[in-house]
């Protein structure tokens, strides 16, 4: 070992050296004290005291020119591997830094902490002295390539090769935690997983819910949010504030409630003024339109896209304006255009009277009530039945006043003949009478 000091401390050294083995030698130079060999300085004086209880001190640059061991359980004949430069032997290891630069400068104390018995713990720490905190700890026993930072500034976690800016290997599962641990305008302590295995998902630890997921494989653009805050599922270009897409005929929109039986309101549109939505046939070309009306009388209205007119108009007051014609699916269950086969039960004429006035009501028709609803389906069906016996009757009643037409004019010519005779016998009657 060789130490080479400024020649101001020569004469301490000197004085050192008294206990020193007989092979150490001294060489006093114009500008340094050279020492080849063992240096032991002892305190009070050789063979009293402890001989590690001495104390060096130099007061300019200084060179060791081989290992250092520091620390009472230092032995005289230390052995280095070839990489050690530099070790400590004490049971209490700790390299302290302290800053004596003026409060105007920076001048935060540090201490390098290996071990802390006051916890039992085994790990290698940075203390920071000023503030009394320990931002950085690595525990004993910890896995190969914990934390790794490549020259590229990438860090790895579990991973010597960090392939980003972070990279966190683990065989199953790897996760960040986020938690809250103090209570403030937030909310109270929670917290949060992120975490990744077949499937990518954001855990409420505190809830014990899984309230986001994405599973493996999922396509490219399932969700994007662009600058704008529209959001495109199954786009990168969403063209609306929600935009769905799909290439294979599965775009759907499903609003499904599992709860107890119950109304409740499931789909809104809701604008300041009117509002519509839109059904496109991008192969026939055509387009439906629902609207809203914006302005008095704000009807609900259902038009295509040519310029001709609503098709369907609904008033608030219910009335209700289309400008084709209304052709309905229901059935004619009063009988309709049976009332001609031969097997049908047709009531006679004095027959349906009698129902009529007992009744209060056309039978097949049924009751109206004053200022109620009725089926109008059902209720033309029963007037065409009406209607139809009523001509059915008609003809009957023709046939019958036609054939008592036929006899009137039969009778009234045997009358006329019988006046003829009436006539001429009383002209014959006169001329007898006027005879003298």
């Amino acid at each position: 070992m060789i130490l080479s000091f400024p020649a101001r401390a020569a004469a301490l050294l000197i004085a050192a050296t008294c206990a020193s083995p007989a092979l150490a030698q001294v060489t006093i130079h114009p500008d340094d004290t050279v020492i080849q060999g063992d240096l032991t300085v002892q305190v009070p004086s050789t063979g009293a005291g402890n001989p590690i209880e001495g104390s060096l001190y130099v007061e300019d640059d200084s060179t060791i020119d081989a290992s250092l061991c520091l620390g009472n359980s230092c032995s005289t004949s230390e052995s280095f591997a070839n990489e050690v430069t530099l070790r400590f032997r004490y049971t209490e290891n700790a390299i302290e830094v302290i800053d004596t630069s003026s409060s105007s400068n920076p001048d935060r104390d540090w201490t390098l902490m290996f071990n802390d018995n006051d916890t039992a713990t085994e790990m290698f720490a940075v203390r920071d002295d000023t503030q009394g905190t320990i931002p950085f700890t690595i525990v004993g026993g910890a896995p190969a390539n914990a934390f790794w930072m490549a020259a590229s500034g990438d860090i790895g976690l579990g991973t010597s090769i960090p392939q980003q800016d972070l990279h966190i290997l683990a065989n199953a599962s790897p996760a960040i935690r986020l938690e809250q641990t103090g209570i403030d305008v937030l909310g109270e302590p929670r917290s949060w997983d992120i975490l990744a295995n077949n499937n990518f998902g954001i855990s409420d630890v505190t809830a014990g819910t899984a309230p986001f997921g994405i599973e493996g494989a999922a396509p490219s653009f399932a969700l994007r949010i662009e600058t704008n805050g529209a959001i495109g599922m199954g786009t990168p270009n969403p063209a609306a504030a929600l935009h769905v897409q799909r290439t294979d005929n599965t775009a759907q929109v499903l609003v499904e409630d599992t709860g107890s039986s119950g109304a409740q309101e499931l789909f809104k549109l809701s604008n300041n003024g009117g509002s519509y939505f839109t059904f496109e046939n991008t192969n026939a070309g055509t387009t439906w339109f629902f609207t809203h009306e914006n302005s008095a009388p704000n009807r609900f209205i259902i038009a295509d896209a040519v310029t001709d007119g609503p098709e369907f108009t609904l008033t608030a007051e219910g009335d209700l304006t289309i400008p084709g014609q209304l052709f309905t699916a229901g059935s004619c269950a009063a009988g309709c255009d049976r009332v001609f086969d031969a097997g049908y039960p047709l009531p006679t004429i004095a027959e349906q009277a009698a129902m009529m006035r007992a009744k209060k009501h056309l039978p097949a028709i049924g009751p109206t009530p004053e200022n109620g609803p009725f089926n109008i389906t059902a209720m033309t069906g029963g007037m065409l039945n009406e209607l139809e016996k009523a001509h059915l009757y008609i003809a009957e009643l023709h046939r019958v006043v036609t054939a008592q037409a036929g006899d009137k004019t039969a009778l009234e010519a045997q009358l006329a003949a019988q006046d003829a005779r009436i006539a001429r016998l009383e002209a014959q009657i006169g001329a007898l009478l006027a005879r003298p």
